[in-house]
């Protein structure tokens, strides 16, 4: 098994890298372009990348931008109004670029998607999801998608890999390092296939 963290350490470590070595939006089109090079089938494909209001969501919002630099169309559905500060920064650039952001609504369908990339929750969520989350989530796994998760499947907990509701993924593309929940015995209900994207987090 590869060297795992906790999410505390991966949050530290996280903090330390933005202060003393790179700056967070650069952090963030690096998770987005390590999603983007982990699968090698976009082409062609209607793509959907649900986000949320975190990081996580400004990982998608970034993955649209590069997607639509590369000639490769998606939609953006979002389930909260919230943005993280980078995430508002790859949302203007995705929305600059022509990409289409939509909100999640009850009669939003997923099914009609070759690829869905889940960007909803992150790595910090802990308890029970709620809301449009939920939705969200029960709405991709009633498609029939290729879902690809990133950094985490939304809804886990990222140290037990236990959920109430999570996405199910056939790729989980861990971003930094792979944390400890991924390789529990109960993520094994939700991950297909994992691969983890080194994007310069400095370990602390």
């Amino acid at each position: 098994m590869e060297n795992t963290i906790s999410v505390e350490q991966m949050r530290k470590s996280d903090a330390y890298t933005i202060e003393h070595f790179v700056e967070s939006k650069e952090l963030m089109y690096r998770a987005a372009m390590g999603v983007f090079e982990s699968y090698k089938e976009w082409t062609g494909k209607s793509i959907a990348i649900v986000v949320g209001g975190g990081n996580n969501g400004g990982d998608g919002y970034a993955l649209a931008g590069i997607l639509k630099e590369k000639n490769i169309g998606s939609v953006i559905i979002k389930v909260s109004e919230k943005m993280s500060e980078d995430g508002k920064y790859y949302s203007e650039i995705a929305s600059d670029l022509g990409v289409v952001i939509e909100e999640f609504r009850e009669e939003t369908d997923l099914r009609k998607y070759d690829i869905i990339v889940d960007c909803i929750l992150g790595t910090g969520f802990v308890g029970e999801v709620r809301g449009k989350a939920k939705d969200a989530i029960e709405a991709i796994n009633k498609s029939s998608a290729y879902v690809i998760s990133v950094d985490i499947n939304s809804g886990m907990n990222g140290d037990t890999g236990e959920a109430s509701t999570a996405v199910k993924s056939d790729l989980t593309v861990s971003i930094g390092y792979f944390k400890k929940g991924l390789f529990t015995e109960a993520a094994k209900e939700y991950i297909k296939e994992k691969v983890n994207v080194n994007i310069g987090i400095v370990l602390v």
